[in-house]
């Protein structure tokens, strides 16, 4: 009798120690962030565009939450070194990465083994779509026009982008692997000088995003044919996208915010939903605006699928135009 009483007594101590383990963790996750210090991490320098999104959402997350959130600048390995420090942070919601489109491409350019497979998301925020721009006296007015020269004349077509392996350059590419031309990729060290080059007719076009070609359509120099984003750019508003040519081609860089994928869901959950706040504040809304930037705020799981499905696309994509 006292034997059993015995296993019965150590029974109940050691499930009363495995409820109380769980309900430790789950007060730790429901008590989330409290007064903890948050560090947004963004993967390249200070004073860029993904450096000042990521400080404006830095400032809207603090009111969301309720407890500071810091910024660190890592540098490095076109953004891998940055995004290493947080895939490899405690997964515990007080470390957060600035994630850019190129997250899901650098395994694909050999600059890490890491991929968003490693992050969840807890949202995006903004879409810089790329656009086909050509000089203002081309003899093509539409992509159409410009397909079917290419088409004709296979590679002669020079097309400017802000370097190989880039998010511009892979645009050009994949209009080549959906229309079934070929151009000539001229890479430049960013997009200003690819600008530049076509402007002074060095090249007969540029795949780059329509801020960045702005300035030389106000003036009269260049026309941009397409844009390959989602929507209509706030920049060029008037221009149509491909899908509404009937080309299925989505090509833009983007922003959001990501954590270590084995972080809790209960975190994960206070930061989407503070995220959403955040992200959709006038504060956030403006400085994208002012940017040139599309304000396209996308919750974390629709983000996780969404570069889940570009990393499938860059994966295949991106080889090919190194080989």
């Amino acid at each position: 009798m006292k034997k059993i009483l015995a296993l019965s007594l150590a029974l109940v101590m050691a499930l009363s120690l495995v409820a109380c383990g769980k309900t430790s963790g789950s007060t730790d996750a429901a008590a989330f962030p409290g007064n903890k210090q948050i560090n947004l991490i963004v993967p390249y320098a200070a004073g860029g565009a993904s450096d000042t999104t990521a400080r404006i959402y830095a400032s809207e997350l603090e009111k969301a939450l309720g407890t500071t959130v810091t910024v660190t600048n890592i540098t490095g390995a076109s953004g891998a070194t940055g995004l290493e420090k947080v895939k490899n942070a405690t997964p515990d919601g007080y470390t957060i990465a600035y994630m850019p489109v190129e997250s899901t491409m650098l395994r694909a350019l050999g600059l890490t083994n890491l991929s968003t497979d490693d992050f969840k998301f807890i949202g995006r925020a903004m879409t810089i779509p790329a656009a086909v721009t050509v000089k203002a006296d081309s003899p093509w007015n539409t992509l159409e026009d410009l397909l079917n020269y290419a088409k004709d004349h296979p590679g002669e077509v020079r097309i400017g982008n802000s370097g190989t392996g880039s998010i511009w350059h892979v645009a050009a590419a994949s209009i080549e692997d959906k229309c079934g031309v070929k151009f000539t990729h001229v890479p430049f060290d960013g997009a200003a000088p690819a600008v530049t080059a076509l402007v002074g007719g060095n090249i007969e076009a540029v795949t780059v995003s329509p801020s960045e070609v702005k300035s030389q359509v106000d003036d009269g120099n260049l026309k941009v044919l397409v844009v390959l984003g989602e929507g209509h750019s706030s920049v060029v508003p008037d221009v149509k996208t491909a899908k509404e040519l009937g080309i299925d081609i989505t090509i833009q860089g983007w922003g959001g915010f990501a954590v270590p994928k084995d972080t809790p869901q209960a975190v994960i959950d206070t930061l989407v939903k503070a995220s959403e706040t955040a992200i959709n504040s006038d504060a956030v809304k403006e400085l994208l605006t002012s940017k040139g930037f599309e304000h396209a705020y996308l919750n974390g799981a629709d983000m996780d699928a969404k570069a889940a499905s570009e990393l499938a696309y860059y994966s295949d994509l991106i080889p090919s135009l190194l080989s």
